[in-house]
């Protein structure tokens, strides 16, 4: 039977990003000075792994290039080497570089071959072009000398070598493929049987290789399992064989042309492609934990199942009971199932967290300031569709708060500040979201240079009096900058605009405090998932629809002293010292045959984005939670509407998007109302979530 290897390559390429995440995290952990033996180990412990497995679906670009990556890490992990700044910038591009390949990789493009050159050039210049040339030559000897006379290899599995399916009988038949092997049992190791496992290996083995193998070849054989035994491998040599120089100036010549082939300039990290950062998985890993659970309750709804058959082939009357208490274990059993299954779509923030440290590391050094970014509450989980589409955001939110933020060295300390400025990033829940707080500790922000900038561009009066919420939110206009000169960084105008359209499209918002002289806080408000949420159902004219439970604040019965108009036009209700804007939703969802009367109508008050709104409707019919349905996938995008869900009748009702209707949004598409949507009851069967 044929092996797909398709799917194994597939689980090494998402392994290898893993593994890059290590190792990155790893380097920027790194002090100056000598290097850190278990840091170093577990960066090259990933290294390592990657290269395995590179070699193993023959990946060879990938292979050469982390090979000379090891001999780095490998003289910082003996103390050769001290861990200098360069060096780790020069392995941090390294990453980047290692990432662009498995990016292309698993787009099945080609690699750039010259991006890769590049870095390799700069990491042999490091290790010494005349020293690389000696090492190479030293190997050719060796090699030559093994040729000659053989290998002898004493090797010691770990106790626990079994259990991870490595089988040292397939490593003496690879070794016997390679010469003539001898294999004597270390018994010096073996104690007493009755205190050990069957599956506890608890001898060694010396072995003697005779014949033609290099050094590289019996690499390749106990490449497996070297993390899980001791491995001493020594050549058996008589006399030293002598090497061809044509031999030694081939491999010159190669270091030679690598040098040729790479670019005279690069930008750092260009190995991380425009939306490589967005890498996406295509499978994520499940406590098992979660999984046992979701089998529970699998096993709890069968029996519920078998339950109901056996009333409906036997029913009577007076069997009515038994059936309403099936069907209510048959609710709480389905509610939890999908709470269950809910669970393992939700993953903790750190996967979003962790790109951080990068982003500040780079960001400090080409500013020329110094910042410290302190995580928290990385283990709070939120939906994974959730967790891919927030990541941008929050990037221009931390780029922000270490560009505009924080301040140069010099005027921190002058400020009487630390010299160093600090970045937090907090995640925590409240009540059905989760909210991420990007806070600083910076100048804070310009009151007045936000309002000079909003008047030279139209926005507002010069004469307007706005408070600091609504002066805040000026930043987040599209073209809006404060920022004196554009740089590579900012001030362009582009960024934070994104930042709201980008977390309104998830359905959130974002909110800004700032003290002057201590520092600002960007809050991000997100739901925990896109595919479930609580809703409450209403009535306008013969059509139902639903608004999110979590932007309703309270709903009144219109009292017609309270309403007034502004300019005869526009309609407010006046609620406890608050004048709140009337949304008449018939108008807005263009229906007819609805009440017109507002007197006779309900009043919702909702809120979104920290502005208040109060929606007309005819009746509300109760609350119900509801899995979304995209239009934009079963018809086509229309505003105010956030999308769809099927109602337990079959019909089809629609979400209102309300930030779009308190922002003025006529539900509109091609000029066209919601008639052609509301009334398609064939949408379950055509319908697919809104994860996409």
């Amino acid at each position: 039977m044929a092996i797909d290897m398709e799917q194994f390559r597939q689980v090494y390429l998402e392994e290898s990003f893993e593994g890059l995440e290590i190792m990155e995290s790893g380097l920027l952990e790194l002090d100056p000075g000598k290097a850190d033996s278990e840091e170093i180990n577990t960066i090259f412990r990933a290294a390592h792994s990657i290269k395995g497995g590179s070699a193993t679906f023959g990946f060879e670009e990938v292979t050469g290039f982390t090979h000379i990556m090891e001999t780095l890490l490998d003289q910082m992990r003996s103390e050769e080497r001290d861990v200098t700044p360069e060096v780790v910038d020069l392995l941090l591009s390294s990453v980047d570089c290692l990432h662009g390949m498995f990016v292309d990789l698993k787009a099945g493009d080609p690699i750039n071959e010259e991006r890769v050159a590049a870095v390799q050039q700069d990491l042999e210049r490091v290790l010494g072009q005349e020293s690389s040339v000696e090492t190479v030559a030293a190997e050719i000897e060796q090699v030559t000398v093994a040729a000659a006379e053989g290998w002898g290899i004493k090797f010691t599995p770990y106790p626990g070598m079994l259990r991870t399916g490595n089988e040292p009988l397939r490593i003496f038949r690879a070794l016997r493929e390679l010469g003539e092997l001898e294999v004597v049992v270390d018994r010096d190791e073996i104690t007493v049987l009755e205190t050990h496992t069957p599956e506890d290996c608890m001898v060694g083995w010396h072995l003697t290789l005779k014949g033609g193998a290099s050094r590289d070849e019996i690499d390749e054989v106990f490449e497996w399992v070297e993390d899980d035994c001791d491995l001493e491998i020594t050549a058996l040599a008589s006399e030293v064989a002598s090497v061809e120089v044509a031999t030694v100036t081939k491999a010159t010549q190669s270091a030679s042309s690598a040098k040729a082939v790479a670019s005279a300039s690069r930008t750092k990290g260009d190995g991380r492609k425009k939306g490589g950062g967005k890498q996406q998985s295509s499978s994520i890993r499940v406590a098992i934990e979660k999984v046992d659970g979701l089998v529970d309750m699998i096993g709890e709804l069968v029996i519920t199942q078998s339950m109901l058959s056996q009333i409906g082939e036997n029913f009577s009357v007076d069997m009515i009971e038994r059936m309403r208490e099936g069907l209510a274990q048959l609710e709480r059993n389905t509610r939890e199932l999908q709470e269950s299954v809910m669970q393992i779509r939700m993953l903790p923030i750190s996967f979003a967290f962790n790109r951080f440290p990068r982003v500040v590391h780079d960001l400090s050094q080409t500013l020329g300031k110094k910042v410290e970014l302190v995580v928290s509450g990385e283990g709070t989980e939120l939906d994974k569709t959730v967790l891919e589409q927030i990541g941008d955001p929050l990037i221009h939110l931390v780029r922000n708060s270490i560009d505009h933020g924080i301040e140069l060295p010099e005027e921190r300390i002058a400020k009487g500040k630390p010299e160093f400025g600090t970045v937090k990033l907090n995640a925590f829940h409240q009540g059905g979201n989760i909210v991420i707080e990007v806070t600083d500790d910076g100048a804070g922000l310009d009151r007045g240079a936000i309002i000079n900038k909003a008047v030279s561009q139209g926005l507002i009066d010069e004469s307007e009096e706005l408070p600091d919420a609504e002066v805040f939110d000026l930043l987040f206009r599209p073209g809006f900058s404060t920022a004196k000169e554009v740089t590579d960084v900012s001030g362009r105008g582009v960024g934070m605009d994104v930042v709201r359209r980008n977390v309104r499209t998830l359905g959130g918002n974002v909110e800004v405090t700032s003290n002057p002289g201590v520092g600002s806080t960007f809050m991000v408000r997100l739901p925990l998932t896109l595919a479930i949420l609580d809703g409450q159902l209403l009535r306008i004219g013969n059509e139902i629809f639903i608004i999110p439970l979590v932007s309703i604040i309270e709903s009144i019965q219109v009292n017609m002293d309270f309403v007034n108009s502004i300019a005869h036009q526009a309609e407010v209700y006046k609620l406890r010292e608050e004048y709140l804007p009337i949304v008449r939703l018939h108008q807005r969802l263009q229906l007819e045959d609805c009440n017109k009367n507002l007197e006779e109508g309900l009043l919702v008050v909702v809120e979104a984005d920290g502005k208040r709104a109060a929606l007309m409707v005819d009746d509300l019919l109760g609350q119900q939670q509801v899995v979304i349905k995209s239009l934009e996938t079963n018809f086509h995008k229309m505003r105010g509407l956030s999308g769809a869900t099927i109602l337990g009748d079959g019909t089809v009702a629609l979400i209102l998007d309300v930030t779009d209707l308190m922002n003025d949004g006529s539900i509109s598409s091609d000029n066209h109302g919601v008639g052609g949507v509301a009334g398609h009851e064939n949408m379950g069967q055509h319908g697919s979530s809104a994860i996409h």
